[in-house]
């Protein structure tokens, strides 16, 4: 079991930046469908997917805009709405993604967790990735996606290992973060499942750019640590990361038929 998971909400979201300057991305409404379509924010939306798995405690990673994302989710603890832990911490400056998770080792000690970004949400496979996690134990579980443009995210490059409940599970050798001519079009989602040796990882990386995430993967992977994927269908991450994403975001939550805690 899982019970803890970081979310980080600390970007200056400059690609969404006419509507990040009002409001956090982790506010952004996505479309929940039940009798009627609902305006939803994406973070209610992420913290009822890792719920449902059994999270119960969460930390935020906030930045200087964060302060609204404070107030929205402590009123709904207040009038319990929202029954989990919820805390939260500052990146006082946006160095990246892997130092936005680095701040959450404290609150992580020495279990395993989640690893969340607050752009984006799984339509599956967080209880597939769960149940995996606890079967095989490994140093990261990373949940992926094929795309047709590579060059804009973190790829792995794997080794296939069979099937596991309807998804391919395989062993990721590599890892690399926006690559110019990338071995593989298969993308990492920003959803993980970590034990404690990804902050060993990136507390060893000596970078004058923004400390990324893959980094700290892929030095679990040099150290000899184990880093398992599971390959998703190639449109189950939703973004809100860029107006274009968004867009079809909307369309595609509107537009569903489905009952389910995305749509």
């Amino acid at each position: 079991m899982i019970s803890k998971a970081v979310i980080t909400a600390a970007g200056l979201g400059t690609r969404m930046r006419s509507m990040t300057l009002i409001m956090p991305k982790a506010l952004l409404p996505l479309i929940r469908r039940n009798e009627t379509p609902m305006l939803v924010p994406i973070i209610d939306l992420i913290i009822a997917r890792l719920q449902e798995v059994g999270v119960t405690k969460f930390i935020i990673i906030i930045g200087r805009n964060g302060r609204p994302l404070i107030d929205y989710l402590m009123d709904k603890v207040f009038t319990d709405s929202l029954r989990v832990q919820i805390s939260f911490t500052f990146q006082e400056k946006p160095l990246g993604f892997g130092d936005a998770v680095l701040k959450a080792e404290d609150f992580v000690s020495s279990e395993p967790f989640f690893v969340h970004a607050d752009d984006g949400i799984l339509t599956d496979g967080y209880s597939e990735g769960v149940k995996l996690y606890d079967e095989l134990r490994p140093d990261a579980l990373l949940f992926l996606r094929r795309v047709s443009n590579p060059s804009r995210y973190g790829i792995a490059i794997v080794r296939d290992e069979g099937s596991y409940n309807g998804y391919r599970l395989v062993r990721v050798l590599n890892v690399e973060e926006k690559p110019s001519n990338p071995k593989s079009n298969i993308a990492i989602t920003a959803a993980y499942i970590f034990n404690r040796k990804i902050f060993d990882s990136l507390r060893l990386i000596n970078t004058n750019r923004e400390l990324e995430l893959t980094y700290g993967i892929e030095g679990i992977i040099n150290s000899g640590g184990e880093v398992y994927g599971l390959l998703l269908n190639d449109n189950s991450w939703l973004s809100v990361g860029d107006p274009e994403s968004y867009f079809e975001t909307i369309n595609k939550t509107f537009n569903s038929n489905e009952r389910t805690n995305i749509y």
